[in-house]
């Protein structure tokens, strides 16, 4: 099997990319699947192994440019709308106040994400382990679920406020643990806060473009500095291009599903996902 000098074979490199761009938008946590699925392929091939939260961080580049090619009017309609409502002091204005959401929601993030860096990257980090990824993913299935019962669904992306972005940015900042999901703890907290399953979808894919960005850009420049060479390059350019097209499929399938669907199968998938990862791991099938 063709090899990359960081230790990532090309066909895992194509395996990624399918699971970073098909659990990125899907609240069943992208890095517990990236973090699960080389352990499994492991078993049949050696040579598989875990890529780690630099290459993991990368490939979500891919699901960025997916996000930022399906959203491309609304970011622009909120660029050009808050310029204007800043010039005629308008700041009621709807595009203003979702911008302001979505500074405001990534601040959480980016604040813990600093701080716990070093651990977060660590080979031996408690928080990447299989138990801790399946207990999350069993606790977040279990509070989306609550979430799908008591919501009122009623709630619109055009009446979202400032704290609404900051509740749903705390939620945002929880998937910093693999297994808690970025769009799982976005979709939750917008669920409690009233809105609506494809409204809710929406704004968290929104309002994750930024930290996605920063965290792809600041991982792609500490592997160029640390060298990328050969098939190293090329693995992660086939995993980029995989993770964008996977993504924008699952976006366009998410915000369909939502607007006719609840979020049951996702709650079923994260319980079954979960119980089987601190099952197998119990077992030493999977180390």
């Amino acid at each position: 099997m063709m090899t990359s000098s960081t230790g990532i074979p090309l066909l895992e490199a194509v395996i990624l990319g399918i699971v970073q761009g098909a659990t990125e938008f899907l609240p069943i946590s992208s890095s517990a699947h990236l973090r699960v699925v080389p352990t499994i392929l492991h078993l049949a091939d050696p040579s598989f192994n875990d890529p780690g939260v630099a290459y993991s961080a990368v490939i979500q580049l891919g699901s960025v440019l997916a996000v930022l090619s399906y959203f491309f009017k609304d970011l622009l309609q909120i660029a050009t709308g808050s310029l204007a409502a800043l010039k005629n002091k308008d700041y009621s204005s709807q595009d203003l106040r979702l911008l302001g959401s979505i500074i405001v929601g990534t601040i959480p993030i980016c604040v813990l994400g600093l701080l716990l860096k070093s651990t977060l990257e660590a080979d031996d980090s408690p928080l990447r382990s299989l138990n801790v990824i399946g207990g999350a993913s069993i606790f977040m299935g279990l509070l989306l679920l609550l979430a799908e019962k008591i919501a009122k669904h009623a709630k619109g992306i055009n009446e979202v406020a400032g704290k609404d972005g900051l509740i749903v940015g705390l939620g945002q900042a929880m998937a910093l643990i693999p297994g808690c999901s970025r769009s799982g703890s976005t979709l939750t907290a917008a669920l409690f806060l009233g809105f609506k399953r494809d409204e809710a979808a929406r704004f968290s894919f929104l309002l994750g473009i930024p930290a996605i960005v920063l965290s792809g850009l600041m991982e792609l420049k500490h592997m160029t500095e640390h060298g990328l060479e050969g098939t190293a390059m090329s693995s992660l350019i086939v995993g980029l291009i995989v993770s964008t097209i996977v993504s924008y499929l699952a976006i366009w399938w998410m915000l369909k599903f939502l607007n006719k669907h609840s979020t049951l199968v996702f709650v079923i998938y994260r319980l079954v996902f979960g119980a089987s990862i601190i099952a197998l791991a119990a077992s030493g099938i999977i180390h």
